[in-house]
């Protein structure tokens, strides 16, 4: 089966250190050409725009977006108007309300539409899933803590209105606690640290309920050392840990397992399913709880953050 040529639009640190050793991998696609004013990929066609791409190589079946959430709506709805399918980096949009019109517009055109959760890809998640099943879900913890500085170095759009803030990588953790838990999530309150020189949190703290069983978050820029990406869960038959964004998994009674992280491999491998049957995946309810804790959340101050 020929492989699907395939532009990569925004070659940033995520586009370089994940989407292009997958496609380079991959048996479904062919990445041929990629619009960027942040960089290029050696030996592939580089263009400094959507469109001039677009115009250029009009053979192109589908892109991927990796810019920053702010510019994604446009430059996603160019595409399926163009008749390309489109998939679309973590978060989908910068709003629940484009995203919607996204899927809208999908349908419209007959193209497939993608709106990737990678964390969700490891086979640790599918597992403690399959372990989940049926249990009563007593409470879960989440702690999601990172540096800003090594893992977005100098990405000074993160900090902007739109940019998510520590929510860009947190948004990871809700992708998979909706995964989990079979009720749905809703916020009870939370309260967001936003730096006096910035426009999105730094920190976060959210209490939420599935059920009647409590969910409690907190997600850290500024922390020190190792980063923690956890999430424990308890049930009547004892705590599952969930560590390393997912990809390590303990149940109870049993040893760590630790699986490769093979979230992007898996993640086209989706696509080209959807792509080859004409469906699209725009689960959105991780953008919707970050819109929800924004609305409700109380807002403090912050000490001024510089890179």
């Amino acid at each position: 089966m020929n492989r699907i040529a395939i532009g990569l639009v925004g070659v940033g640190k995520i586009a370089r250190d994940q989407h292009v050793p997958a496609l380079e991998e991959s048996a479904s696609f062919r990445l041929v050409a990629t619009a960027s004013l942040a960089g290029s990929v050696a030996g592939i066609e580089a263009y400094g725009s959507f469109e001039e791409m677009m115009e250029a190589r009009p053979d192109i079946e589908a892109v991927t977006i990796c810019t920053p959430p702010q510019g994604r709506y446009e430059i996603a709805l160019a595409a399926l108007k163009l008749g390309k399918h489109v998939m679309l980096e973590k978060p989908p949009a910068a709003t629940v309300g484009e995203a919607t019109t996204l899927a809208a517009a999908a349908e419209e055109s007959g193209r497939s539409l993608f709106a990737t959760w990678h964390s969700r890809e490891s086979v640790a998640v599918d597992r403690a899933c399959e372990w989940l099943a049926g249990k009563d879900i007593l409470s879960a913890r989440i702690l999601w803590k990172e540096d800003i500085r090594q893992w977005h170095p100098g990405q000074e759009w993160i900090l902007d209105a739109g940019g998510f803030g520590v929510f860009d990588p947190g948004i990871n953790a809700l992708s998979i606690i909706t995964r989990l838990l079979d009720l749905p999530l809703h916020v009870s309150s939370a309260k967001l640290s936003i730096p006096i020189n910035r426009d999105s949190p730094i920190h976060a703290t959210i209490a939420m309920k599935s059920g009647s069983a409590r969910v409690d978050a907190e997600m850290d820029f500024l922390h020190a050392g190792d980063p923690v990406w956890s999430i424990e869960v308890d049930t009547r038959e004892g705590t599952l840990h969930l560590t390393d964004g997912g990809n390590c998994l303990q149940l109870p009674g049993e040893n760590v397992v630790r699986n490769t992280n093979e979230e992007y491999a898996r993640l086209y491998g989706r696509f080209a399913d959807l792509v080859r049957s004409g469906k699209s995946d725009m689960d959105l309810h991780p953008l919707k709880l970050v819109s929800e804790i924004s609305l409700i959340a109380e807002r403090v101050p912050a000490p001024p953050f510089d890179f």
